[in-house]
C-alpha cells in the first residue's frame, strides 16, 4: 500500500488510495503503535494522559463523517474508548479537545486544504499537536508489518460499541470556546465592535467566528459556510485566488473587515475594508506586533524559512531571538513543545501563539485581528500601512515549477550553494542558508528560497523583495538556476 504519512498526516485521492479498507488498516496501526512501549517517547513531560481514550473529529469534505465512523469502530475494537465529535468541527478544536479531555492521541479526518477529490488523516498527540516524526514512523512500520502478515484491523459494531459506552458522541466546541476567551480580549472587541464578514470557505470552521461573537455588538456576516462537500469547485486554501468571494462581499458594503479560514480551519487569511488581502505574513508581524507592544509579552518567535523577514527585523528591533525552521508547522511545534515561545507561524497562514496547543488555529488568529482593529481604532489596512512602513516595504511571490520525475533534495542543495552568484538582481548575496532547500538572502533583506516540495513532484520557489520588480529579478533568476538543475 502506497501510503506515508508526511508533515501532517496522510492525504490521498478519495475512492483512488483513500479508501475504506486503506484507512481501515492505517487505523488499526495507529491502534498497534500507540500500544506500543515506546509511544510516548520524546513527548513532552506533563500530566499522564488515558491510554485508553480516544478523541476522532472530522471536516465537510465528502463522506467524511463516515470515514469518521469507521475509524471509531476500528479504535473501539481494539478496547479504546472513542470521543467522536457530532458534526464537522474545526481541526484546532479537535487538537485542543484530545489535550483538554487528557486522551492519548486523536484523529481527525480531513484534507485541510487540499482539492475536494482529497481526503486524509491528520494524528494529534496527546498535548494537542500533530503526532511527532517518530510516531509517525512507528505507525508505517505497524501499517507494513499488518500488511505483510495479512492481518485485517479490529472492528466492532457500531451500536454494540455505543452501547458498552466504547463510543460515546460529543460536542468540542463549549470547550474550546472557553479556551478561546482566555486567549482574547472580547471586552475590547464589545468597546468597539466592528462589521465583520467570514468566509469559511465551505469547511468545518464554519460558525466557529460568528458563534463567539454573539454578543459583542459586532454585525458579522458569513459567507460559504453552509455544507459544501465540493467547496464551491474551489480549493479551500485562504489565498488570494481563492477569496474572490470575500472580496465581493466586502466590496458590496456587507462589512470592513474580512476573515477567512480553510477546509478545517487551522489557517488564516484576511482582507481589508477596501477589499484587498492581507497575506498571513502580515498577519503573523502584526500579531508580533502587537503582542509585544500593545499587551507587553516577549519571547522567541518561529518561523519557517519561507516566511517574511519581516519577523526577524521586529525580533531585532525588541531584542528577541527568532527561529528558522524547514516548511511545515510541526516543526514550529518542536520549539513550542520545548520552549515558551512568543509566536510560530508559516506562510501558507498556520499561526498560533503563546498559550494555546502547539498548532495553526484560524479563528485564533481571525478574532485576535480582530481584536487588534478594535483595540486600536484604527482599520486594518491602516495597520498593515504602519507596519509596512517601518518594517518594509515587503513584496512576496511564490511559483511552483512543475518537474517530469522527483529531484534529489541534497543534489538540488549542493548544486545551488556551490553556485551561489555574487549578486542578483543587483544586490549582493551576503547569506546562502540550507535548512530546507537553498535560501539566497541579499544585502536589502531581500531573500530567495529554491525548494522541492515534499509530497509531489514539483520545486518551489520564493521571493521576497523590497518592490515588485526585485521580486520578478529574483524569481525569473530562481527558475532559470532551478530549470538548469533539474
Amino acid at each position: 500500500m502506497p501510503i506515508h504519512f508526511g508533515t501532517d498526516g496522510w492525504r490521498a485521492v478519495i475512492s483512488d488510495t483513500f479508501t475504506f479498507h486503506n484507512l481501515r488498516m492505517v487505523t488499526q496501526a495507529i491502534a498497534d503503535a500507540i500500544r506500543s512501549d515506546s509511544w510516548n517517547e520524546g513527548t513532552p513531560p506533563g500530566k499522564s494522559p488515558d491510554p485508553e481514550k480516544m478523541v476522532v473529529g472530522f471536516d465537510t469534505r465528502f463522506l467524511s463523517d463516515r470515514y469518521a465512523g469507521e475509524v471509531a469502530r476500528v479504535l473501539a475494537g481494539n478496547g479504546y474508548t472513542v470521543y467522536l465529535t457530532q458534526g464537522d468541527a474545526p481541526t484546532p478544536a479537535i487538537s485542543y479537545t484530545v489535550r483538554h479531555m487528557g486522551a492519548i492521541a486523536g484523529i481527525v479526518i480531513t484534507a485541510s486544504h487540499n482539492a475536494p477529490r482529497y481526503n486524509g488523516v491528520k494524528l494529534k498527540a496527546s498535548y494537542g499537536g500533530a503526532a511527532l516524526r517518530e510516531q509517525c514512523r512507528r505507525v508505517e512500520v505497524y501499517l507494513n508489518d499488518n500488511e505483510e502478515r495479512a492481518r485485517g484491523p479490529n472492528m466492532m459494531d457500531y451500536q454494540q460499541a455505543r452501547k458498552l459506552g466504547l463510543l460515546q458522541r460529543f460536542n468540542p466546541l463549549p470547550a474550546y470556546y472557553d479556551h478561546l476567551r482566555t486567549m482574547i480580549d472580547f471586552d475590547a472587541i464589545a468597546d468597539n465592535p466592528q462589521r465583520v464578514v467570514v468566509d469559511s470557505m465551505f469547511g468545518s470552521g464554519r460558525g466557529i467566528i460568528k458563534g463567539i461573537l454573539k454578543g459583542t455588538g459586532c454585525e458579522v456576516r458569513e459567507i460559504r459556510g453552509e455544507m459544501n462537500p465540493g467547496f464551491g469547485g474551489v480549493h479551500p486554501e485562504p489565498i488570494a485566488r481563492y477569496l474572490g468571494s470575500l472580496a465581493g462581499a466586502i466590496g458590496t458594503g456587507m462589512g470592513d473587515l474580512g476573515l477567512a479560514t480553510d477546509g478545517d480551519g487551522d489557517r488564516i487569511g484576511a482582507m481589508d475594508e477596501r477589499g484587498n488581502f492581507v497575506d498571513p505574513h502580515k498577519i503573523m508581524a502584526l500579531a508580533m506586533r502587537y503582542l509585544v507592544e500593545e499587551r507587553g509579552w516577549r519571547g522567541p518567535a518561529v518561523r519557517t524559512v519561507s516566511t517574511t523577514r519581516m519577523i526577524d527585523r521586529l525580533a531585532v528591533e525588541h531584542d528577541l531571538p527568532v527561529y528558522e525552521t524547514p516548511v511545515g508547522f510541526n516543526y514550529i511545534a518542536d520549539y513550542m513543545l520545548k520552549e515558551d515561545i512568543l509566536i510560530g507561524g508559516e506562510e501558507s497562514g498556520g499561526i498560533a501563539f503563546r498559550g494555546h496547543i502547539p498548532e495553526g488555529d484560524g479563528a485564533l488568529m481571525a478574532l485576535l485581528l480582530l481584536e487588534m482593529v478594535s483595540t486600536s481604532g484604527a482599520s486594518l489596512s491602516e495597520l498593515v500601512a504602519d507596519l509596512v512602513n517601518k518594517y518594509g516595504p515587503v513584496h512576496y511571490q511564490r511559483t511552483d515549477l512543475r518537474l517530469s520525475h522527483p529531484i534529489a533534495k541534497e543534489q538540488m542543495t549542493r548544486q545551488l550553494t556551490e553556485g551561489t552568484p555574487p549578486n542578483i538582481g543587483g544586490e549582493k548575496v551576503i547569506d546562502v542558508q540550507s535548512v530546507d532547500g537553498v535560501k539566497y538572502i541579499l544585502g536589502d533583506d531581500s531573500w530567495l528560497l529554491i525548494r522541492p516540495s515534499g509530497t509531489e513532484p514539483v520545486l518551489r520557489v520564493y521571493a521576497e523583495g523590497r518592490s515588485p520588480a526585485m521580486v520578478e529579478s529574483l524569481l525569473n533568476f530562481g527558475e532559470e538556476v532551478a530549470a538548469n538543475t533539474t
